[in-house]
């Protein structure tokens, strides 16, 4: 059996139905972004490490930051329904669901217990300090006796 489709036909009204947008089920319709993980830059100084998560399009309050022996886990979870509506018919509805987790496994300098963060313009910035014995003391003089 022999296919061949037929390229002097008229497209049916039921074909432009399923080409249109109301059909179209790529990528941008499941995330503002196009990505489930994030990108991280991760920064060290004498004091502190610093891990910027790239994350537009989320609020402070969507984000969970976690350490749990040892390990820095940041995630988020996040619907968004909008809709459009003509007379209580809907005549478009969407839904996009966005969510990402990201696991670091503190190095023993790491202080635990005073990490900070913050979110401003689409970066979530994690602050680490270092343990005070950790941070390079000065050079000092040794007198001799």
């Amino acid at each position: 059996m022999l296919l061949v489709r037929n390229s002097n036909q008229t497209p049916s009204l039921f074909n432009r139905f399923f080409d249109g947008e109301m059909f179209d089920w790529n990528n941008r319709n499941f995330s503002n972004t196009n990505t489930t993980l994030p990108s991280v830059n991760i920064k060290d100084n004498t004091d502190a490490f610093t891990v910027e998560v790239a994350a537009p399009g989320f609020e402070k309050g969507d984000f969970k930051i976690e350490l749990n022996r040892n390990v820095l886990t940041v995630s988020t979870e996040k619907e968004v329904q909008s809709e459009t509506r003509e007379e209580e018919i809907f005549t478009k509805r969407e839904f996009s669901y966005q969510s990402f987790s990201r696991s670091f496994t503190l190095p023993q300098i790491a202080d635990g217990d005073k990490i900070g963060a913050a979110y401003d313009k689409g970066i979530l910035t994690v602050v680490i300090p270092k343990r005070e014995e950790a941070k390079p003391k000065p050079a000092r003089m040794i007198e001799i006796n």
